[in-house]
């Protein structure tokens, strides 16, 4: 089978590997598209600390079922249209013990610490699968990087009401602002470009901010009061971002980080106890998270056409992830289709 593999840094190539075996509990996938997101940009840039070389990415799926293995419920069927969940869980570390399943402590996503799914077959464990009598391959694509914005918000306990700030507007913070904007929030989108923050506004945004063309800190203020954000979610992993969140948000308010910050960050940590923050992680997303997000898409609610802005057939992987190093403000979301 063809598939794509990432050598190192910048070294990317379309490839060959073996078709997965079938086993009990399993299903065999014909992948349909893959997504490529923040992370996979990272592992291209060598700067994606979790991923090993040599590796196969994707982790954003959508797939129809060719195949089940011995054991499989009755409620899968071949020819259906699925999406995957792309991480593991150990059963035995502290955060599964707590049910805590989406950040085990051994966790190995896709195309991140295994070899992923841009490859044309899968095997996957049936209980992996979520699917959609009304999305598209295409749209199913766009559920996991959503998944992981949603999960953001509900590790934010953001109640309806109040004002919530997500600074980055890729698809991952996308998600955040459509889930906080369906529990009545009062969202703030903030990024530097006009376009993502146009989709922002279409996700359930009350506000954007131009954050190169106004006055960050300020608006935020005057936005809310004078008191900053109830909860702000940092979906773009920037040391001046990490600190920025702890000094907008409103006291006793909660900080939620997404992003990996690609180097050290420091902080005048008088502010945490003078506000008494809660600053919290968000890592990946559960199954409660992928319900919400096909439910908020089943609804047409999310603005999925516009959210892609490159569709390209799985031997230009390379091609991609080098344009899109070299000129990120120029990529929304990039779809690979591995059948093309």
């Amino acid at each position: 089978m063809q598939a794509i593999y990432l050598h190192g840094p910048q070294s990317a190539s379309l490839g060959q590997t073996n078709e997965p075996t079938l086993g009990p509990g399993q299903v065999r996938l014909r992948v349909a598209m893959i997504g490529l997101c923040g992370s996979d940009l990272n592992s291209f840039r060598g700067k994606n600390p979790l991923v090993t070389y040599p590796r196969i990415p994707g982790h954003e799926i959508s797939a129809t079922i060719l195949e089940l293995g011995p054991d499989v419920p009755g409620q899968f069927k071949t020819g259906a249209p699925v999406t995957v969940s792309p991480y593991t869980n150990c059963g035995n570390c502290p955060s599964c013990r707590r049910g805590r399943l989406n950040a085990c402590q051994f966790n190995q996503t896709l195309g991140v610490q295994r070899d992923g799914a841009l490859t044309e077959q899968i095997v996957v464990p049936w209980q992996r699968l979520v699917s959609s009598g009304i999305l598209t391959l295409r749209e199913l694509c766009l559920v996991e990087p959503l998944t992981v914005g949603f999960h953001s918000v509900s590790r934010g306990r953001v109640a309806s009401g109040e004002w919530v700030a997500v600074l980055g507007c890729g698809t991952v913070g996308l998600g955040a602002i459509a889930c906080a904007s369906s529990r009545g929030a009062q969202v703030i989108a903030v990024d530097l470009d006009d376009t993502k923050l146009a989709l922002a506004e279409q996700a359930g945004a009350s506000h954007i901010i131009h954050s190169k063309n106004e006055p960050l800190l300020e608006r935020l203020r005057e936005l809310t009061g004078g008191g900053g954000p109830d909860v702000i979610i940092e979906a773009i992993g920037l040391p001046d971002t990490f600190r920025l969140a702890v000094e907008a948000v409103a006291f006793t308010g909660r900080v939620v980080y997404i992003g990996y910050a690609k180097e050290h960050v420091s902080y005048d940590t008088r502010l945490f106890v003078q506000k008494e923050l809660d600053i919290l992680g968000s890592r990946n997303a559960t199954v409660d998270d992928f319900a919400a997000v096909v439910k908020v898409l089943e609804a047409r609610q999310f603005p999925l056409d516009a959210t892609v802005s490159h569709v390209v057939p799985m031997r230009e992987t390379p091609e991609a992830l080098a344009n899109w190093d070299r000129d990120p403000a120029s990529v929304r979301k990039i779809l690979i289709d591995v059948q093309a």
